[in-house]
């Protein structure tokens, strides 16, 4: 049995186009990001999608709802194991000005694995809570063999990519994901095999820093078939 997958990141915000660290940020589309998201509507009209997963934030929400629109009464799922990386202290704040000022230690976090904001994540961490989703979807998917469309952003979408086109750490860290294109990934859901490697422990003290407001962890519904959490 084959099972798609749809993965996009959303369309254009008014951060992106200000080139602004967004984050946990909730801006909503441009009128370039509403193009973006029809143009990925357009690719994935006539495919056929049983279920979509999305973060809580509206870009992610919206750039879904316009996906979708050819596709009616398709069951959405809130999961933000998909929301885009924290950065913390710098949300809101220019990444010219940064990089500008801080040219060394803004390459470091901005494209580094492990090096987190102050009270932001780092990739390492983003991975460390995309990759559970990954593995629920796919016993899910075993059980349930389903085409899916999963709305995500540019950071969260970096470990799903990883995954299924195989991959390196550093060709995932290179990544520029666009903001007007679908991955569609053919899944053989018999074949297919993520090794989960538990990770909690060892990452429980970087997410002491993390400051994480409720409405990320209880972004959820209790319909959502992936209700394991952080």
């Amino acid at each position: 049995m084959i099972c798609n997958l749809f993965v996009f990141r959303h369309a254009e915000t008014t951060d992106n186009s200000n080139q602004i660290f967004s984050g946990w940020r909730d801006p909503d589309l441009t009128p370039k990001g509403l193009l973006q998201a029809q143009e990925v509507a357009q690719q994935l009209e006539q495919e056929k999608i049983d279920y979509a997963f999305t973060s809580h934030l509206l870009r992610a929400k919206r750039t879904l709802e316009i996906v979708l629109k050819p596709h009616p009464e398709i069951p959405v799922f809130m999961d933000d194991r998909l929301i885009e990386r924290c950065y913390g202290t710098l949300q809101g704040k220019s990444k010219a000005k940064l990089a500008a000022e801080k040219p060394e230690w803004f390459a470091k976090v901005h494209r580094g694995y492990d090096s987190a904001p102050p009270e932001g994540e780092s990739l390492k961490m983003v991975e460390s809570r995309t990759f559970p989703f990954i593995v629920q979807l796919e016993r899910w998917l075993q059980q349930n063999p389903v085409n899916v469309a999963i709305s995500c952003h540019g950071n969260s979408m970096r470990p799903i990519r990883k995954v299924f086109e195989h991959l390196s750490l550093k060709q995932m860290l290179q990544l520029e994901n666009p903001q007007d294109q679908a991955m569609k990934y053919a899944l053989h859901i018999h074949r297919v095999k993520v090794v989960e490697v538990d990770k909690r422990r060892r990452l429980k003290k970087d997410w002491q820093n993390v400051v994480v407001p409720s409405s990320v962890q209880l972004a959820t519904d209790p319909r959502n078939p992936l209700k394991q959490y952080y």
